[in-house]
């Protein structure tokens, strides 16, 4: 069975707007949690413009009730990204090759330019128990590399899936990730995905065997706008008629 991982990067963003701690992140994921889901997912940026250091901590903490729950941190694995990572302990950390200021993650690892230092990272990973993941395009070449560091699993970005579903290029696109994620698992790595799944394309991506995980974040805070909107404009409009 597919996890879903909600990341909860916009609830952060949202709040931060603010300066106040409303919408809470806690308390929305833990409404996530009694609403079903098993996964959450942060991904911290150096300028801390939605998830902050103060929240993974905080997360990880209401976790410890949660056990169920699966805690997957994102990120570039900076050393002061690695030192919170192996001071919480999550179930998974994903290594994600962003810069600084990047504005979304948009691509996966160039593995061979990037070894030395995966390869020092992983092993940190490994030896806190940590399950570790690389974000990765649907390459087979670099789906190789990850056989030989040993990482336990990948994220496959699935922004080309996303940007093609129900076009013409649909059906060669979907293949290419069905065959990088059956050869990830020829080679006994996890696979996991995320980027830009969303309600309309999420089963016929699933349709690839084995997904371990989805990791849905902004795609999903959307359409919950979207879809309760009726309700609450509803109850808006309740109380002002009644005033």
């Amino acid at each position: 069975m597919t996890v879903l991982s909600v990341n909860v990067n916009k609830i952060a963003l949202l709040r931060n707007s603010r300066g106040r701690d409303f919408p809470s992140v806690v308390g929305f994921s833990e409404q996530l949690i009694k609403l079903g889901v098993k996964g959450i997912t942060v991904h911290p940026r150096p300028d801390e413009r939605h998830i902050t250091r103060r929240d993974v901590y905080a997360l990880s903490e209401m976790l410890k009730d949660n056990p169920q729950v699966e805690f997957n941190i994102e990120g570039y694995p900076s050393e002061d990204f690695m030192k919170m990572v192996l001071e919480v302990c999550p179930d998974q950390c994903t290594l994600v090759p962003d810069s600084p200021g990047q504005l979304t993650s948009d691509h996966g690892w160039n593995i061979p330019q990037h070894k030395p230092v995966l390869q020092q990272v992983l092993s940190e990973l490994r030896n806190s128990g940590v399950r570790s993941s690389l974000f990765l395009d649907p390459n087979l070449e670099m789906i190789d590399h990850v056989s030989r560091l040993a990482a336990d699993r990948v994220e496959l970005y699935t922004e080309d899936f996303a940007s093609h579903y129900a076009g013409p290029e649909q059906e060669p696109v979907f293949e290419r990730y069905r065959v990088a994620a059956e050869r990830a698992g020829q080679l006994g790595i996890g696979v996991n995905a995320g980027h830009d799944l969303d309600l309309q394309n999420l089963a016929k991506f699933l349709q690839i065997p084995n997904i371990l995980e989805v990791s849905i974040g902004h795609a999903l805070i959307v359409e919950s706008l979207q879809t309760g909107i009726a309700a609450v404009i509803e109850r808006y409009l309740a109380i002002v008629d009644a005033s």
